[in-house]
C-alpha cells in the first residue's frame, strides 16, 4: 500500500515537470496503461502516455510560468484528490481564448489513482473554465 507521503511525492514530481514544460518528464509519471482524462477536453479520455502527449504539448504552448498551489489533499487506498490553484500566464490560446501574455489563475481538481509501484494509473482533472473565461474574455 502506498503511503500518503509517497502519493504526494509522485504528484509533486508530476507538477514539477509541468512547471518546467517537460512533456517527457510528465509522461514518466504515468503507468503504461494510464487513463488520462481532462474533463471537457475534445479528445475525451485517452489511454497510454503517448496518447496524453498532445494535451501537454498544447498546454505548454498556451500557458507559461505555471505553478500549482495545493489547497487540500485527501488520500485513500492508492488514490488522492488534489484541490489546487494554478497561477501563471496565458501566452497562447488556452481553451480557445486569447491569452496575450496576461496573468491567469484558476482552480483545478485532480482525482489520481496509483499503481502499487507509485505510477499514475488514472488522472482525472476538472478545470474552472468559468474563472479562465472571466479573466481572458
Amino acid at each position: 500500500m502506498l503511503s500518503a507521503a509517497q502519493m504526494d511525492s509522485r504528484m509533486d514530481a508530476h507538477f514539477a515537470f509541468e512547471m518546467h514544460d517537460d512533456v517527457e518528464g510528465v509522461l514518466t509519471t504515468f503507468s503504461d496503461d494510464v487513463e488520462h482524462d481532462i474533463v471537457g477536453w475534445p479528445t475525451g479520455p485517452v489511454h497510454g502516455p503517448s496518447a496524453a502527449r498532445g494535451f501537454y504539448e498544447a498546454l505548454f504552448a498556451d500557458l507559461a510560468d505555471g505553478r500549482v498551489e495545493c489547497l487540500r489533499r485527501l488520500h485513500g487506498d492508492r488514490f488522492l484528490v488534489d484541490d489546487s490553484m494554478w497561477h501563471g500566464r496565458a501566452v497562447g490560446r488556452p481553451f480557445g481564448l486569447e491569452g496575450r501574455g496576461r496573468p491567469l489563475s484558476f482552480r483545478l481538481l485532480h482525482v489520481v489513482e496509483f499503481t502499487d509501484s507509485g505510477a499514475i494509473k488514472r488522472e482525472n482533472v476538472w478545470i474552472d473554465l468559468a474563472a479562465i473565461q472571466a479573466q481572458l474574455a
